[in-house]
C-alpha cells in the first residue's frame, strides 16, 4: 500500500523531484467567471452558485443572531466546553504574538515610529457542506480579534437543509465572530473580495480550502490580500528505530483520511520500523470510517525513506519542508535545533499532529506543498499592518538638506531636492 525507498539505494533527488501537477486550465477558467460573475451581479450569483453546486436553495446568505443562538443551545455541553477551553489555548499562545510599535528619539529634534495597526475588515474561510471544522473557526478568528480586528467575517458552506453545522456556528460565537454568511467556493472568496449587497468587503481573506477556494484566493490576491494558497494536508513523521510502529501508523493516517491528495511520509532510521509502520498501515486503515480516502492518499502520496542515520533523516525534513512535523524521538531537543523547515513541529513521543489541530494553542493553519522553506503559520501579524512616521525640527531638518539635495539628484529626481531646499529660501 504504502511504498518504502531505502535511501542507500534510492538517490534522494528521485523522491524530491516527484512534483504535483499545477491547477488544471479549465479549474482556472472556471474560477475566473465565477469571480466575474459575482463582481457583475453580487448576491444573485452567489446563490445562484451555491444552488449549482451546494443544492442549498437560499433567498439570504447572512446567519442572523437567532440562528446563532439556537445551534450553540443544540450543543452538548462536553462539546462547548472544549471548544470553550481550545478557545483560551488559543488565545494564551496567539497573546504572546502581540508586538508594540516604537518610538525613536534622535538628537537635533528628529522623531521616528512605527505603528502597529489592526486591518479594519477581514474574511475567514470555513470548509463545510459535507464536513465541520469548528477548530479552523477559532485558529482563524481568536488571531483576529486578539489583533483588534473590528469587523470578522466568516465564509462557510452549508448543507443542502440550508443549515450551518451546529458546532462550527457555536464556535463562531465563542471565537468574536462579528458576520457569518452561508457561502462556499469560489463564489464566497468573490463575494469577500468584491463585496455584494450583502457581504462586506474584506482587505484581507485567510484560511483553507479546496483547490476552486484557493485558485480564486490567488486570483484576488492584489484587490485584497491572502494569507497563503493552501495545499492538501501533510505530515511527516520523522522516528527512530525504538518508535512505536503502532503510533507511527496512527499518525500517518490522521492526515491521510482528510483528502485523497494529502501526504503521509515516514522518514526513519531503521528498515525493521519501516516495515512494521507499513503493516500496521495495512491493519488500520480498514478500522477507519475514511478507509478509501486515507489508502488513496497512502498509494497515491505516502511513503517511507529508510536513512542512514537521523542527521540525513532531518536533511531529508528539511528539504521537503512539511506542513507538519514529527520529531517522534528519545531526544527531539537535541534534533529540533537542526530543523529549518517545517510549519509546525512536534516534539516527542506524546505530541501526536491532532494535538496541535484542536487544543495545545499554536495554529494549525500552516504552509503547505514546501513553502515552510518561506512562509509561516497563521499569526497576529496576519492581521495587522505597520505604519511608520516621520518628525524632523526645521533644524534637523536644515542639517540633512545638502546630503538629501546630493542623493535625489544622483537619481535625477531634482523636484526632490527642491521640495527640502525650498523651506530655506525665504
Amino acid at each position: 500500500m504504502i511504498a518504502i525507498y531505502d535511501l542507500h539505494t534510492v538517490p534522494r533527488e528521485e523522491i524530491l523531484s516527484r512534483k504535483r501537477a499545477g491547477t488544471p486550465p479549465e479549474v482556472e477558467a472556471s474560477v475566473a467567471e465565477i469571480l466575474e460573475a459575482v463582481r457583475l451581479r453580487g448576491d444573485a450569483a452567489v446563490l445562484e452558485y451555491g444552488a449549482r453546486f451546494g443544492g442549498a436553495e437560499l433567498t439570504a446568505l447572512r446567519v442572523d443572531d437567532a440562528e446563532l443562538e439556537a445551534a450553540a443551545a443544540r450543543c452538548a455541553p462536553a462539546l462547548l466546553s472544549a471548544l470553550e477551553q481550545a478557545a483560551e489555548n488559543i488565545r494564551a499562545f496567539h497573546k504572546e504574538q502581540l508586538r508594540p510599535g516604537f518610538r525613536l528619539e534622535r538628537p537635533g529634534g528628529v522623531i521616528l515610529g512605527q505603528r502597529v495597526l489592526p486591518l479594519d475588515t477581514v474574511g475567514i474561510y470555513v470548509p463545510g457542506g459535507t464536513a465541520a471544522y469548528p477548530s479552523t473557526v477559532l485558529m482563524d478568528a481568536i488571531p483576529a480579534a486578539l489583533a483588534g480586528v473590528r469587523r470578522v467575517v466568516m465564509a462557510t458552506p452549508c448543507g443542502g437543509d440550508g443549515r450551518i453545522n451546529d458546532a462550527v456556528l457555536a464556535a463562531a460565537k465563542i471565537a468574536g465572530v462579528t458576520d457569518i454568511f452561508k457561502m462556499g467556493g469560489a463564489q464566497a472568496v468573490a463575494a469577500l473580495a468584491y463585496g455584494t449587497e450583502s457581504v462586506p468587503k474584506v482587505d484581507k481573506i485567510v484560511g483553507p480550502g479546496n483547490i476552486y477556494v484557493a485558485t480564486a484566493k490567488r486570483q484576488v490576491f492584489g484587490l485584497v490580500d491572502i494569507d497563503m494558497i493552501a495545499g492538501p494536508s501533510e505530515i511527516l513523521v520523522l522516528a527512530d528505530g525504538a518508535a512505536n510502529p503502532r503510533h507511527v501508523a496512527a499518525d500517518l493516517l490522521s492526515q491521510a483520511e482528510h483528502d485523497v491528495l494529502a501526504s503521509a511520509v515516514l522518514v526513519c532510521d531503521s528498515m525493521d520500523l519501516a516495515r512494521a509502520v507499513a503493516a500496521e498501515l495495512e491493519r488500520q486503515v480498514e478500522t477507519l470510517p475514511r478507509r478509501e480516502i486515507a489508502r488513496a492518499s497512502l498509494e497515491n502520496n505516502g511513503r517511507i525513506l529508510v536513512c542512514r542515520d537521523l542527521a540525513e533523516a532531518v536533511d531529508m525534513a528539511n528539504l521537503l519542508a512539511p506542513e507538519h512535523l514529527e520529531l517522534c524521538v528519545a531526544e527531539p531537543f537535541a534534533l529540533l535545533e537542526q530543523v529549518r523547515n517545517a510549519g509546525s513541529v512536534f516534539l516527542g513521543r506524546y505530541a501526536p499532529e491532532a494535538l496541535g489541530d484542536y487544543w495545545a494553542g499554536p495554529n494549525h493553519t500552516l504552509p503547505t506543498l514546501g513553502t515552510a522553506r518561506f512562509s509561516s503559520p497563521l499569526s497576529v501579524e496576519e492581521f495587522v499592518k505597520r505604519s511608520s512616521y516621520i518628525y524632523y525640527t526645521p533644524e534637523a531638518l536644515a542639517g540633512a538638506k545638502d546630503a538629501i539635495g546630493v542623493l535625489a539628484r544622483q537619481e535625477g529626481l531634482e523636484a526632490h531636492a527642491r521640495s527640502v531646499e525650498s523651506r530655506f529660501e525665504d
